[in-house]
């Protein structure tokens, strides 16, 4: 049965053994877990200094595009906001050499904070017969 054990009460353990104040069967009943669990512990404590494993890297699948990657795309809709998600993925593959699905350019965009009521405000602003309009 899984229980969470305090750091506390791990170091606590580490020290009482490292200064041989109490046997391991006594450290033991003591913490109340098993010796498999005191063992680890311990090798966690001497290589690491610690008394649990922190987790490396980044949770979930590595990004594709990177934050230049995605400030390209961004300058890229706010340049041409009319351009069509096929399009800027053919720019991404020649120009950064990346090569990725339509729906990721999507979802990155949608990240970013750039929605499709911002790219019609884009394309409005740009558009040259709507600018007449206004003036």
């Amino acid at each position: 049965m899984y229980r969470k054990i305090s750091c506390d009460v791990k170091i606590a353990a580490m020290n009482l053994y490292e200064w041989n104040l109490l046997s391991l069967e006594q450290i033991l009943d003591c913490v109340r877990f098993s010796e498999s669990t005191f063992w680890h512990t311990l090798r966690l404590w001497i290589e690491t200094g610690d008394v649990v494993n922190h987790p490396t890297g980044s949770p979930g699948r590595p990004r594709t595009l990177h934050f230049d990657d995605i400030n390209y795309l961004i300058w890229l809709v706010n340049h041409r906001p009319t351009w069509f998600l096929d399009e800027l993925l053919s720019l991404l593959e020649s120009n950064r050499f990346i090569t990725t699905h339509f729906t990721t350019i999507y979802r990155e965009l949608v990240h970013a904070g750039i929605s499709l009521k911002k790219l019609r405000k884009i394309a409005k602003e740009q558009d040259k017969d709507k600018q007449a309009e206004f003036v």
